[in-house]
């Protein structure tokens, strides 16, 4: 009789096709289409947040609206979160017929997710393991599938995976019950065990090294205290290592405490290295890995002592990464031969990148051989990125990008856009539901041929939806269709923010690229809001200097309050940094705090600087911003852009800027 009454209720859900308007008519007309519904669905979606249950009757206009489903899902999780005994039976049967409808479904992995959590609270285990999926399990719906087996007896087999999850460096609650199996059966080996410890200590989870390392006997766990002890208190313990050269320590955890103690004080690691080389009686070829752990350090402060600790470091020990640093200490030494050697150094692939070329170029110019520079910088000239821009201005030549339109075939977008997955992740886009809109735009995309994907780029900024279409592209390998990726949204309100700021239009629209992909609602992990990225204090400080209305986290979302704050934001880190724009620009991500530290002591020049920027995520924001401004420029006026002025050195704070050439 259950499985009765499960197919009857399948047969009274919805089918999850609703046609489109047709691609000729425009955006707000096919809004409409749904408008109705679309309200309707928003006013029961956010009751469901509140009641399992409708006030009233769905309507027929609800009950065959597109995302009326996610309704269903929403109701059905409310249930489950407060489901009483006497309920179970009845919400579970609900779950299962929804999540057997909409099997492999975005909607129905959401909904099991939800129901195998609330399975595992209420001891229902051989109903989870029946419907426990491996394509749905994070790591605390593994570990609840390990609990269901143990539970039920089913543990054949099982030791293997209860101990790969047991590696995991970091605390798993879920998988107590499992851990103490594994335990309990004599498969919780002392390797095991310290195998887990060092994975912790190797990611710096030093508490809950600790604590597994508790497990072991102390004789055993002495050496894993001793690694925690040098990670948290790394002077103390590396002094204390000094002075009693015949106390035990085991290499790695040794230079582990010395990374963290030159990391964190180079100044008290300089002073250190000889003594701590000669008190462990380290040969050259092992000194070389803690010299390299202190130049490094070094070269990301602009320290000119780092390339001293280079010098010491051995051939075996320069893997990309460090040669990348140590060509960046040579260049902003002007070691024009170290750096040249270092390039050459690296492997193959990473010296053919547009940054090492150019760099090349740049080493090869300096040491008179201007053929081959010249030669180099025509080389990077289409790769489209900063680098392009750098070599263009070094041959006096402006910067003209080199776009590949990405064909619109009409045919397949028509049938693209009636599809249900993206009829879906448009609704839920309307409704701001953008996780949802994600997971139904991803599945979607996956089920298409590989022929078809690139046109959802245009499908995507068709609909306005500029995040997904330039993540799309980059997933579909599109790079270079200008018109299509750089779409310039907003217009009234970017306009008053140049006015206000006195920026050009095209240098704010190229920070809104780069900071939010053109999504007025984006929040960041940090709490940065809108299309410009503000931190809510940040933008009300803005707010009190240029007068304006003190802003809510809320209204943070809204274009009109957000594109104003952030360029009149931009316009103070300008005037703080003496008109200097990349400097500016590194202070927008970094802080104004962070750029001081980093500004020289004397002019350097601008590419030369932006190289040695030490946080990698600024240094690439500030080169794809100036690269984005480039073609925000080009597509205005439709003529190669000027590079020249890039040229203008950076300059210590309060000075006047020098232009190459002056």
């Amino acid at each position: 009789m259950a499985r009765i009454r499960i197919a009857l209720a399948i047969l009274a859900l919805p089918v999850m096709f609703v046609a489109l308007a047709p691609l000729g008519v425009s955006a707000r007309e096919s809004r409409d289409a749904f408008a109705e519904a679309r309200a309707a669905f928003l006013r029961s979606y956010e009751q469901a947040e509140k009641s399992a249950e409708p006030q009233q009757p769905d309507s027929e206009t609800l009950r065959t609206y597109p995302l009326y489903p996610y309704l269903q899902a929403a109701r059905i999780r409310r249930s489950l979160a407060s489901v009483a005994a006497a309920e179970a039976a009845a919400v579970d049967e609900r779950a299962h017929t929804f999540v057997t409808y909409y099997e492999g479904e975005p909607v129905g992995r959401n909904v099991r997710r939800f129901w195998l959590e609330s399975l595992a609270k209420r001891n229902r285990w051989e109903l989870f393991l029946d419907q426990y999926r491996a394509n749905v399990a994070d790591d605390a719906l593994q570990c609840m599938y390990f609990t269901a087996r143990i539970e039920l007896g089913r543990t054949e087999d099982l030791a293997l995976d209860v101990a790969a999850q047991w590696l995991t460096p970091r605390s798993l609650p879920d998988c107590r019950r499992a851990f103490d199996w594994l335990r309990e059966q004599r498969h919780l080996t002392p390797a095991l065990i310290e195998q887990r410890v060092r994975r912790a200590l190797e990611a710096n989870n030093v508490s809950f090294a600790r604590q597994i390392a508790a497990m072991r006997p102390d004789a055993q766990a002495a050496p894993f205290r001793q690694w925690a002890d040098l990670l948290q208190h790394p002077r103390r313990e590396i002094d204390a290592l000094i002075a009693n050269p015949a106390r035990t320590v085991s290499d790695e955890a040794l230079l582990a405490g010395w990374s963290r103690l030159a990391r964190a004080d180079r100044d008290a690691a300089m002073a250190r290295f000889q003594r701590l080389i000669a008190a462990r009686k380290l040969t050259e070829q092992a000194a070389s890995p803690y010299a390299l752990a202190l130049a490094l350090p070094l070269a990301w402060s602009r320290r000119s002592e780092a390339l001293e600790y280079f010098s010491m470091v051995q051939p075996h020990d320069l893997d990309d990464y460090a040669l990348e640093w140590r060509a960046r200490a040579a260049l902003w030494a002007q070691d024009w031969e170290l750096a040249s050697a270092s390039i050459a150094a690296m492997s193959e692939e990473l010296r053919m990148h547009a940054r090492w070329r150019y760099w090349a170029g740049r080493a090869a110019e300096r040491r008179g051989d201007r053929q081959l520079a010249r030669q180099l910088y025509e080389s990077v000239l289409p790769d489209d990125n900063f680098y392009s821009i750098m070599a263009a201005a070094r041959l006096e030549r402006a910067v003209e990008p080199h776009p590949k339109t990405l064909v619109r075939d009409q045919t397949q977008l028509r049938r693209i856009e009636q599809l249900p997955e993206f009829v879906r992740a448009r609704e839920l886009v309307l409704s701001d539901l953008h996780m949802l809109a994600n997971a139904e735009w991803a599945h979607g995309y996956e089920r298409l041929a590989p022929a078809e994907r690139g046109q959802t780029v245009h499908l995507a900024a068709q609909w306005g939806w500029y995040n997904q279409a330039i993540a799309t592209a980059t997933r579909a390998g599109v790079f270079y269709d200008y018109e299509l990726l750089y779409p310039r949204p907003y217009e009234k309100e970017v306009r008053t923010a140049a006015k206000l700021a006195a920026l050009d239009p095209e240098l704010i629209y190229s920070v809104m690229r780069q900071e939010s992909l053109f999504r007025s609602n984006a929040v960041s992990s940090a709490g940065a809001r809108g299309l410009l990225q503000l931190l809510p204090e940040t933008a009300r400080r803005t707010a009190r200097a240029w007068k304006r209305p003190a802003p809510s986290a809320h209204s943070l979302l809204d274009p009109r309050v957000n594109v104003p704050l952030g360029a009149a934001h931009l316009r103070e880190l300008l005037d703080r940094f003496d008109g200097q724009t990349i400097v500016a620009l590194a202070g927008y991500n970094a802080g104004p705090g962070a750029v001081r530290r980093w500004l020289p002591s004397e002019p350097i020049e601008p590419d030369v600087w932006i190289e040695n920027i030490p946080y990698n995520e600024t240094r690439n924001y500030v080169q794809r911003i100036l690269w984005h401004n480039v073609v925000f420029g080009w597509l205005r006026t439709g003529e190669a852009q000027p590079a020249v002025h890039w040229l203008a050195h950076v300059q210590p704070e309060g000075e006047k800027r020098l232009v190459v050439g002056d």
